[in-house]
């Protein structure tokens, strides 16, 4: 078997810095924590003939199995989506890592990746709704399904924005073009970036949310704390929904 490459040497073709100090081409979990496991597992399937693309496809199972673990009631639900969701989290590094080692880019994995995104946080938002509803059916159930929808719907306004500037035949917008023009308009985004508040619309802080939440419920022998936290996601998401669609038109990202 071919000799798994040295650490650093793996880190400076496959963890460029121009991507990890991106602020949108990189999640905060990835910086903080997950790019130092991802490494260790990018170095031993480098030397596999497993493809970049199996790694997202996998990706993308583990994001749905997240959102179909919370169909288990109890702690064990909520550690399971927990669980893959970082198992997401780290497919969603790894591929990447293996494709710039092996210089197997593909216009099929950015896509597949990009789905699975949508899939993995529509499927816990949903998820939520199932278990918040507890038979399955009812209001909170439509609450979780109201979420899904805003959070595919903040996805898709942020990748529209490449749709339109290639149609344009523009380059990719970079971080500089994503400040508003109008100073108000950037006052507001800056407070809302302070108190992070807007990161429980993604998935993998959402499922940690919903951990602590499933614990409180274990203590207070109820739904009562899940079925609030998924009130807050939603609430969060449709305010985030049409100021994020501002935020766009009131950039340079589409100029």
């Amino acid at each position: 078997m071919v000799a798994a490459p040295v650490l650093e040497e793996l880190r400076e073709v496959c963890q460029p810095q121009a991507k990890l100090a991106s602020r949108n081409g990189e999640h905060w979990a990835g910086r903080l924590y997950m790019r130092r496991v991802s490494l260790r597992f990018t170095r031993q399937l480098v030397r596999t003939p497993v493809t970049p693309d199996q790694l997202t496809w996998t990706m993308v199972v583990c994001g749905i199995l997240s959102g179909a673990a919370l169909l288990i009631p109890g702690l064990t639900g909520a550690v399971l989506a927990a669980l893959f969701m970082q198992l997401f989290l780290l497919f969603d590094c790894v591929d990447g890592e293996v494709a710039r080692w092996k210089g197997q880019n593909s216009a099929t994995g950015i896509y597949v990746d990009r789905l699975g995104a949508y899939l993995a946080d529509a499927a816990l938002m949903t998820g939520i709704g199932f278990r918040a509803a507890e038979s399955g059916v009812g209001g909170w159930l439509s609450l979780g399904l109201a979420t899904a929808l805003g959070v595919v719907l903040l996805k898709a306004s942020t990748d529209l924005v490449d749709v339109a500037r290639a149609r344009r035949g523009l380059a990719v917008a970079d971080d500089e073009a994503a400040a508003p023009r109008s100073q108000g308009v950037a006052s507001v985004r800056r407070l809302a970036a302070a108190f992070k508040i807007h990161r429980v619309t993604n998935g993998i802080e959402a499922s940690l949310v919903l951990l602590v939440a499933a614990f409180a419920d274990a203590a207070t022998d109820s739904l009562d704390p899940t079925r609030w936290t998924l009130a807050a996601i939603a609430v969060i998401t449709w305010l985030m929904v049409p100021a994020h669609l501002l935020s766009i038109l009131s950039s340079s990202r589409l100029r």
